[in-house]
């Protein structure tokens, strides 16, 4: 369906953005676990998918400020929300994901090797 779309924009951002491949690797975590949870839908795809990736770079990457406005400001335009839907729905995904944001390497290693083996 949409879902490999998804994971290619939400790649392609991370690109752009910088960020490194072990973060896109996270982000794709977060957002298959949403999906075998059953958590998406037509309407909340793409804030999943934005979310996903805001979290892991919050997590993973040592950003700061500017570089955290500046991905917003790349999701919004992406994605096509609203940066405050995003913002509160980045809460969200973190009670679905149960606050579990630190991924065992097993979970994350296979999709950093398929994306570093893209590139």
């Amino acid at each position: 369906s949409l879902l490999p779309s998804l994971k290619r924009e939400m790649r392609n951002l991370s690109e752009e953005c910088s960020l490194e491949p072990v973060t896109v690797s996270m982000a794709y975590v977060y957002f298959e676990k949403l999906v075998l949870q059953g958590k998406l839908n037509k309407q909340n795809r793409k804030l999943c998918a934005g979310a996903c990736v805001l979290l892991a770079a919050k997590i993973s990457s040592d950003l700061r400020k500017h570089e955290v406005k500046h991905l917003i400001d790349k999701l919004e335009e992406r994605f096509r929300f609203n940066r405050r839907d995003l913002i509160g729905f980045e809460f969200t995904v973190l009670v679905a994901l149960e606050l579990a944001l630190y991924l065992p390497e097993n979970q994350v290693l296979p999709h950093y090797r398929r994306l570093t083996q893209q590139s």
